[in-house]
């Protein structure tokens, strides 16, 4: 298997072969399934997926609070929580607990597979129409949150972290600026990196935070 490692966490054990199953058939490294939230977190911890599948409804931990400890493991995986609930408050706690992405149980296989595939390269994923709920709750906060002048960013650093904060996907931002996609997921990187956050979705957050999204 080429693809990235991938875990499965799901209390319904028919639905959660079938997704491993479909992973599998995608050239996924399926390394690992689990039913229960604490059993998802021991696994996880052991083999180090790069992206774990969640359903928030899991009979021992709510997924929200296994995917804000998968955050905090030595090595965090990705999380794409792939739900049946679409409710507004569901979506946002799990985005706030570190989720990349967010999709309902009824998008179809191949939206399903190009989610984990984006999630994989560090985009976040939504169910159409939540995207727009995620990037008004974080302009939201940033009404709340006095900006602080933070790291120097290169001009094209700006010029992607604007683009990103906008809700662009890679390819469309390496298209926009006539770059390649693995420049722009470089240039992504070295930002993270220079403000010290974790994933895109803090990332559109910083850029909300200063007004970046409205330039």
């Amino acid at each position: 298997m080429s693809g990235p490692r991938v875990m499965v966490v799901d209390d319904h054990p028919m639905w959660r072969d079938s997704i491993a199953r479909d992973l599998g058939e995608a050239e996924y490294d399926v390394v690992a399934t689990a039913g229960e939230g604490r059993q998802a977190l021991r696994i996880a911890g052991a083999v180090r997926p790069d992206v774990v599948i969640l359903d928030l409804r899991l009979p021992d931990l709510p997924g929200v609070e296994v995917a804000r400890a998968l955050a905090a493991l030595p090595h965090p995986p990705r999380v794409l929580v792939l739900t049946a609930s679409g409710e507004q408050q569901d979506v946002l706690e799990a985005v706030k607990a570190g989720a990349s992405g967010y999709l309902v149980k009824s998008a179809s296989r191949p939206e399903f597979l190009d989610a984990v595939r984006r999630t994989a390269e560090g985009e976040p994923v939504f169910t159409p129409g939540l995207a727009g709920l995620v990037l008004g709750e974080y302009r939201r906060l940033a009404e709340q949150t006095p900006p602080d002048d933070g790291p120097r960013l290169t001009n094209r650093e700006t010029e992607v972290l604007r683009l990103v904060a906008k809700g662009l996907s890679y390819r469309q931002i390496a298209e926009r600026l006539v770059l390649s996609h693995r420049t722009v997921q470089n240039h992504v990187q070295n930002t993270l990196n220079k403000l010290q956050l974790h994933n895109r979705a803090e990332l559109v957050r910083y850029a909300i935070e200063r007004g970046l999204d409205d330039e």
